[in-house]
């Protein structure tokens, strides 16, 4: 019965659709600007709580970890700052890798362009970059070099202290720092810088939403504006010595510079790593393999 109301039982039934060509492969889908600036600030509250949580620990365990004596810093338990500080790291990267992925839809390393692959085809570029900077900071830093010793040096109360920071300063805080701010705050900068000067035409904004690539403007302003937060964090432990922040600050622009051109953020921590590398050897040659460290260069 239904066949009487229905014209269409009995036409043929309608052609397959055709065939997709498998050799054309579908267009990958775009990659979003990451990591934006709420990224950023999400891996801030990260490391913000975790230094915190640590700090606490380290003060119930040692006391105040830094007091004053006649104006001038004065740094205690030297290992247990330096087991907090490492503990954050740890526990900020950890909560970073398991987030971000969420957010990102890719993995942590892909989002942040870790790219092992680049920094290790140009490791006889960087190693001898980072070496370069090592000794030309030393240099300016002799030229400029302050009175009284700057606070980090109280990190070489002892020989095992001396060794300890020795390590931490050439594996464990290229990695972090290298992470938060080439990883991080200079794209984070750039998409910022990129976004606030976008056309607000419907021109402007379909490139933006169809693109991934940032202005050299944008680099420029984001290189700057966190190599000022690079040499802002080093600036307690280094008695905010304008030479030393000079250096440091010129230091990161050089590091931006690294990430940026090899888009490789592994390519900035070898790079990293040789310069602290560099500092760390010419004290442990000066002290006699942190024997005499009354000999330490300030």
């Amino acid at each position: 019965m239904s066949d009487i109301f229905d014209d269409r039982a009995d036409a043929p039934p309608p052609p397959p659709p055709p065939a997709m060509d498998e050799s054309v492969a579908a267009p990958p889908p775009l990659q979003r600007r990451i990591p934006n600036l709420g990224h950023a600030l999400l891996l801030f509250a990260f490391a913000g709580l975790s230094f915190f949580v640590f700090e606490v620990i380290a003060i119930l365990i040692g006391g105040l970890p830094v007091t004053t004596d006649a104006g001038h810093l004065v740094i205690h338990h030297p290992k247990l700052q330096l087991a907090a500080e490492g503990g954050a790291y740890l526990v900020t990267l950890m909560a970073a890798w398991l987030v971000f992925p969420l957010l990102w839809h890719r993995s942590f390393l892909d989002g942040l362009q870790w790219r092992w692959s680049a920094a290790w085809s140009q490791l006889g570029k960087l190693l001898p970059l980072g070496l370069l900077l090592g000794i030309l900071s030393g240099v300016v830093n002799a030229l400029f070099a302050s009175k009284k010793p700057p606070p980090i040096d109280q990190f070489f109360a002892s020989a095992s202290d001396a060794w300890i920071i020795t390590l931490f300063g050439i594996v464990v805080a290229p990695i972090f720092e290298e992470i938060f701010f080439r990883g991080f705050l200079v794209p984070a900068f750039a998409i910022a810088y990129d976004w606030l000067s976008m056309e607000r035409t419907d021109a402007g904004r379909a490139n933006w939403w169809t693109t991934t690539t940032l202005t050299p403007a944008a680099w420029v302003f984001a290189a700057i504006v966190s190599s000022v937060g690079f040499a802002a964090i080093h600036g307690a432990q280094l008695a905010y010595a304008w030479g030393a922040l000079g250096v440091l600050f010129s230091v990161s622009l050089i590091l931006t510079w690294v990430r940026v051109k090899t888009q490789s953020v592994a390519a900035s921590i070898l790079v990293h790593s040789a310069y602290n590398s560099f500092i760390f050897v010419a004290t442990i040659i000066a002290t006699g393999g942190y024997r005499h460290l009354d000999r330490m260069p300030h």
